[in-house]
């Protein structure tokens, strides 16, 4: 765990985010974070794509990208099916 320094703005759009959705900031941050790593992973894939990636990547593995990636197996296709 460590400590991420973002501007006041940010940290603003991550309260009101969190509330509407009902999760905490940090979650929050989490969330965003992920979803933004992916689109940089695979920048073809849509924003419903990547979050079925990334509810199977959480069934699958409790969310190690770095462990994913590695294998061979892992590639996004047949995620929106």
């Amino acid at each position: 765990m460590g400590i991420v320094k973002i501007s006041d703005l940010m940290h603003e759009n991550l309260r009101i985010g969190s509330t509407a959705l009902s999760r905490s900031i940090n979650a929050q941050a989490e969330h965003w974070m992920k979803i933004g790593m992916l689109a940089e992973i695979y920048p073809a894939l849509n924003h419903q794509e990547l979050t079925r990636l990334l509810m199977r990547v959480e069934r699958d593995s409790g969310a190690d990208l770095a462990q994913l990636l590695e294998q061979p197996s892992f590639t996004p296709q047949g995620i929106a099916q």
